[in-house]
């Protein structure tokens, strides 16, 4: 028997790199919103823990090493969305062009 018992490559936690100061990271509007979206879309049926675990697993090493936590996410909230049904990637593809449209800052949106 080992000193650590084996984990997925998917599993962070645990490794020598010490406790996470959490004093040093204050959550941005979009990961707030982030967390919100998972906490609505889970209370309405549309997913469940499984299924944004399972989600976060088959993203592959390389989405843990270039994605930040609240990246990963929302893409896996949005797999399981198109999944479920709620929207197809078209209507996906449709809102993401309407909202490019409105510009890059909330106050070019709000000009326009």
């Amino acid at each position: 028997m080992t000193d650590h018992p084996a984990h997925s490559w998917h599993d962070m936690g645990g490794g020598p790199a010490g406790p996470v100061d959490m004093s040093q990271h204050d959550f941005a509007l979009w990961e707030k919103r982030v967390d919100a979206l998972m906490v609505i879309c889970s209370t309405k049926g549309h997913f469940t823990v499984d299924g944004l675990r399972r989600a976060l697993e088959e993203m592959g090493p390389a989405s843990f090493e270039t994605m930040t936590y609240y990246e990963r996410w929302v893409a896996a909230v949005n797999r399981n969305l198109l999944g479920g049904g709620v929207y197809s990637i078209e209507e996906l593809g449709r809102k993401m062009e309407e909202v490019a449209r409105r510009g890059a800052t909330y106050g070019e949106a709000s000009d326009g």
